[in-house]
């Protein structure tokens, strides 16, 4: 499964507001990356978002986190890969969900939007589903009805330190995102043991 990744975009909302809450998730991981390798993010009105460029081994890959709030996410990405001329499979989007526990990651390409907000809106202005999705696990309220105010919402403690070993554990591969050593990755970030709490 090669890739040539060349924007990596972490989903969230903006303000401090929202900065501690489960549906940050995408933001979390991008900042994580940007402390690894001391990058700052500047505002662009063009891309609607904050952007940082990391250069590693001869390879440029631009973050991007939309200032949009979560359901139009799409904007600043389509803005985006529309000025950089960046293929659908050469986006990876780092988002909350809820379908895995906190602490899973999983890597995966194409599907559907399963209800995300962020996902749905960047469908919409790319076209299609062929893009590589980062899913950082937050777990599920068990409710539907509770869905919102627990993406709305912050972790606990004992969550929030899963879902920072997750982050960090990616965070440590980028080297291996940008070569688009993928199948390993995968493997590695597929097959790790759940950890006890």
């Amino acid at each position: 499964m090669p890739a040539n990744f060349k924007l990596l975009v972490g989903l969230g909302n903006p303000t401090a507001q929202y900065e501690k809450t489960r549906h940050n998730a995408g933001f979390w991981f991008l900042d994580a990356i940007a402390a690894r390798y001391r990058l700052g993010f500047r505002e662009e009105s063009r891309f609607h978002g904050l952007t940082a460029k990391l250069e590693l081994a001869g390879d440029t890959l631009w973050l991007l986190k939309p200032t949009t709030y979560m359901n139009r996410s799409g904007l600043a990405v389509g803005a985006m890969a529309k000025y950089f001329k960046v293929e659908p499979a050469q986006i990876l989007v780092a988002h909350d969900e809820l379908d895995l526990p906190p602490g899973v990651v999983r890597l995966k390409r194409g599907g559907g939007h399963g209800g995300h907000n962020g996902l749905r809106d960047i469908l919409a202005h790319l076209g299609t589903p062929d893009y590589y999705r980062l899913r950082f696990g937050i777990g599920h309220p068990g409710d539907r009805d509770a869905v919102v105010p627990y993406v709305l919402g912050a972790p606990s403690r004992a969550e929030a330190g899963l879902i920072e070993e997750a982050i960090s554990n990616v965070a440590d591969s980028v080297p291996e995102l940008i070569a688009g050593n993928l199948a390993a990755l995968m493997n590695r970030l597929h097959s790790e043991p759940k950890k006890k709490t």
